[in-house]
């Protein structure tokens, strides 16, 4: 069958798969070669790596910017902080996001295009930061583990593919026959609208949580004690200490340390996006699907 199928390709058919190949090839390869290069940078010379001597395979191998990074005990508190802030920020995103794209959703919801309106203007015009600084103090979130959880509670982006994907690819008739049958609101959401979703929460799911991932910037502005810091800040304040180390010893002390403050560089991306690494492949099945229907007819 598959000769057969083979034989029926026209000459520009097979000079059509060949290029599409050879370009699907490239682009693989320049987007995961950067990647490969820092996970083998981490661990090479940097002298050797800044000289581009390092470019496929690792070179004078050691693992003190893993060492350095992994026996500073608040590099464990920023781990324990960012998965707390990430699991807790990401449920109560998705615990206000779905609810909200699903009536926003319903067609007989009159009100909702000047909601919906409402929403899209947050998207272009806000408070400021200090007039958002002076709110957060005022409610006495500055220094707390609320800040970090309850600031973005909600994306209006991901809002609107999650609207989208609820009117585009589930079925009015089945919101008609469940009310046939007495289910409410509450019921049809949890029982047929969530299950059928489960490709566009993915997708939200992946964003809220690599943003709470991510976000040192809140930090950076609310929070002062140590305690409280996430992942993101501990790893930025190491990178500024072995810089400033480097440019602060001698001649030659200042090219060793140099060395391994770029080691350490490399290291600390490793050490940042390797947890959401891990999760990825098993949402990327859902993951394009749910953005493709989202933006369908947003």
């Amino acid at each position: 069958m598959e000769e057969l199928s083979r034989r029926k390709l026209s000459m520009s058919d097979r000079i059509y798969y060949i290029v599409v190949t050879a370009i699907a090839v490239i682009a693989l390869l320049v987007v995961i070669y950067p990647m490969y290069f820092i996970v083998i940078a981490s661990f090479s010379n940097s002298n050797m790596v800044n000289q581009g001597l390092v470019i496929l395979f690792p070179k004078d191998i050691n693992f003190y910017g893993y060492r350095k990074i992994l026996e500073r005990a608040d590099l464990w508190v920023g781990y324990r902080n960012t998965i707390l802030y990430t699991v807790i920020g990401t449920l109560l995103n998705l615990a206000v996001t779905l609810p909200a794209a699903y009536g926003l959703a319903q067609p007989n919801f009159k009100g909702r295009r000047v909601i919906m309106t409402l929403f899209v203007i947050t998207m272009y015009f806000g408070g400021g930061m200090v007039p958002t600084y002076m709110l957060v103090r005022s409610l006495h979130l500055t220094n707390s583990y609320f800040v970090m959880i309850i600031m973005g509670a909600v994306s209006v982006y991901n809002v609107i593919i999650t609207r989208t994907f609820f009117e585009s690819s589930i079925p009015i008739e089945l919101q008609e026959a469940a009310t046939l049958d007495g289910c409410s609101h509450f019921r049809y959401f949890a029982s047929i609208v969530l299950p059928l979703s489960k490709a566009v929460i993915s997708v939200i799911t992946l964003y809220y949580a690599v943003g709470h991932w991510n976000d040192f910037f809140t930090a950076l502005l609310y929070l002062n004690k140590d305690e409280y810091q996430p992942l993101q800040t501990i790893l930025r304040n190491i990178l500024i200490s072995n810089q400033a180390m480097a440019g602060t010893t001698g001649a030659g002390e200042g090219g060793y340390a140099q060395q391994y403050a770029d080691q350490i560089k490399f290291a600390v991306i490793i050490v940042s996006t390797v947890p959401v690494l891990c999760i990825y492949p098993f949402i990327q099945k859902y993951f394009e699907k749910g953005v493709m229907i989202g933006a369908v007819k947003g």
